[in-house]
């Protein structure tokens, strides 16, 4: 396993898969998340508390994916912090509550909490942001504010 993160993987069709220096992520990159263990099922049940979000934008709007297996929509929250300027997705997913006559075999599902922030830019309409939730997967749409466009007029030239 290498401890050094790519930051230049070309197999997520231009997508980075780390948020090292993307300058609106504000979760910090932890150098040590793929070290706690040499077992691909650390890194698997751990998915819940860093959940994975895809942020894409149109011409209209920018959209935030996130993929949540398993919990309900109130068991989400989306805020907006930070004088309009921070999307905050957070949640939590709960222990299943245990029977003292069952017997596990395995446990491979985390519970726990997870958040994720970004900064947004300055030109979306705050005020109009919309969040669904279907089949696991939380999809956030921060509509863009029309930016003005110059006025551009001719000057004559004397001489």
């Amino acid at each position: 396993m290498s401890m050094i993160p790519s930051f230049f993987n070309n197999n997520n069709n231009n997508r980075r898969s780390s948020n090292f220096f993307d300058p609106f992520s504000l979760d910090a990159w932890d150098p040590f998340r793929d070290l706690t263990s040499s077992s691909p099922l650390s890194r698997d049940t751990s998915a819940i508390v860093n959940a994975r979000v895809d942020w894409r934008e149109t011409p209209e709007a920018h959209v935030f994916k996130a993929d949540l297996p398993g919990l309900k929509k109130e068991e989400v929250k989306v805020e907006i912090e930070e004088d309009n300027t921070v999307l905050k997705i957070s949640g939590e997913r709960h222990v299943e509550k245990e029977d003292k006559n069952d017997t596990w075999h395995r446990v491979e599902r985390s519970s726990g909490q997870f958040s994720r922030r970004f900064r947004l830019p300055e030109n979306v309409k705050m005020d109009q942001v919309k969040a669904a939730m279907e089949n696991g997967v939380l999809t956030v749409t921060v509509p863009k504010a029309e930016t003005k466009k110059a006025d551009v007029r001719s000057i004559q030239i004397t001489g």
